[in-house]
């Protein structure tokens, strides 16, 4: 059984936030929204960053069969160059609210920065709380950490064909020696963020 908490209002709809890969020099941020039944479980449910690949990929294939609604959205590194990092994580969470079946009545996020939400159905804002180190606290901000993880690192080892020798299958895009040494060497992709720091 998960030591993580249920939820932080009972009886409401309550949608968890994550994001994955915002430290990253390429390829997207991947932000996912998670609503979770009643009684969902899982003993190895945690922060994504707690469990082995095998683990995450085991506990995505659980989550979105039985979530109640979910969600995972994409925001490409063009628009974190013009955005920011952190506006992009945001409208990424925003954007995977949007797409959600079911409408949240309440949202957790992970972290300690979000902006006020609007549903696009009911033309309301929804009530939010941030939470540092959420994903080791609520399981659907865990279960969204979870999803965002291995929906990215599926995409970036799809990225590391097409651009071989960054080492990506491996770092998923994170500022490793190895990665800087091969933009030193090889340059820059077209899926860098040129606004970030590429080059030591």
């Amino acid at each position: 059984m998960s030591e993580l908490k249920e939820y932080m209002y009972e009886n409401v709809s309550e949608a968890g936030c994550d994001e994955a890969g915002r430290g990253c020099l390429c390829g997207p941020v991947c932000c996912a929204a998670v609503i979770l039944p009643a009684g969902f479980d899982h003993p190895l449910l945690n922060d994504s960053k707690k469990l082995s690949a095998a683990h995450r990929e085991e506990l995505r294939v659980y989550i979105e069969a039985r979530a109640t609604a979910w969600a995972v959205v994409m925001v490409e590194a063009e628009e974190i160059d013009k955005i920011n990092i952190l506006n992009a994580s945001i409208a990424g969470m925003h954007r995977a609210l949007d797409a959600l079946t079911v409408r949240p009545d309440h949202i957790l996020v992970d972290g300690n920065r979000f902006k006020p939400y609007l549903d696009p159905e009911r033309m309301m804002g929804v009530p939010y709380h941030t939470v540092v180190k959420g994903d080791a606290t609520y399981r659907s901000i865990a279960a969204a950490s979870i999803l965002a993880k291995t929906h990215r690192d599926a995409l970036m080892q799809q990225l590391a064909s097409q651009f071989p020798g960054y080492g990506w299958e491996k770092n998923m895009g994170y500022p490793t020696k190895e990665h800087y040494e091969a933009i030193r060497v090889r340059g820059v992709t077209p899926v860098h963020r040129q606004s970030f720091k590429l080059f030591k």
